[in-house]
């Protein structure tokens, strides 16, 4: 008899364990849950705030964006500046600067263009990644327009020249880093975009669908 209880003392033991062990089990798989929903939501945040870091403290040598030219004249000092191209993989784009180098005053703003040719049959959507060497001149080269600021959809076989207005800020002068500093480069990659965002219509566009619309009522009528 006494054999009879300890056996059903041990195996409600082992029951009780075993419940325990998987609700054991249980917690922690939610806890590893729940930390890689947090880390995959933490990365995508990451993601705006890296690229506005970058922008503002031209961080890894992101360039800045001018809303005007310098107030002051261009100083004396004169500095090359070299342009590179790239395309990455899945987009079929031709893509090369039309001067390989410009040498200009610091300070002076500079228009130059790059050439890009859409090789496919198909309409294809890019959009452009870009930084300066040295990185440490990212927070002096402004560009005040850039065909990297948006998005860029290409007809089939079409070709366009886009420009890039750019200055590089005189406060460089006095940054001691830079004091042998006599060229730079320009650098872009292509990215294809998978999704490219809708554009509005144009105002034009708009009234002339409404106008279509209307035509197609009185037909109706």
């Amino acid at each position: 008899m006494a054999n009879r209880q300890n056996q059903h003392q041990a195996s409600a033991g082992e029951k009780t364990s075993s419940r325990r062990g998987l609700t054991r089990d249980a917690a922690v798989a939610a806890i590893c849950g729940f930390v890689v929903v947090f880390m995959v939501g933490a990365a995508y945040a990451a993601v705006p705030f890296y690229n506005w870091f970058c922008r503002a403290t031209g961080f890894n040598g992101t360039t800045q964006v001018a809303t005007s030219a310098p107030s002051a004249a261009p100083l004396a000092r004169k500095i090359t500046v070299r342009f590179d191209s790239n395309i990455a993989g899945g987009l079929p784009w031709k893509f090369e600067p039309e001067e390989n180098e410009v040498e200009i005053r610091i300070g002076e703003v500079t228009t130059i263009f790059y050439k890009v040719t859409n090789q496919s049959a198909r309409t294809t959507t890019g959009q452009a990644a870009y930084n300066v060497a040295p990185l440490t001149v990212g927070s002096y080269f402004e560009k005040i327009n850039c065909f990297c600021f948006t998005e860029q959809t290409m007809a089939p076989g079409e070709t366009r020249e886009m420009p890039v207005v750019f200055y590089v800020d005189p406060s460089i002068v006095k940054d001691s880093d830079n004091d042998t500093l006599n060229t730079v480069t320009l650098s872009y990659t292509f990215y294809p975009v998978r999704d490219p965002a809708t554009k509005p219509l144009a105002a034009s566009e708009v009234e002339k669908s409404k106008g279509n619309d209307k035509g197609n009522e009185k037909g109706n009528l």
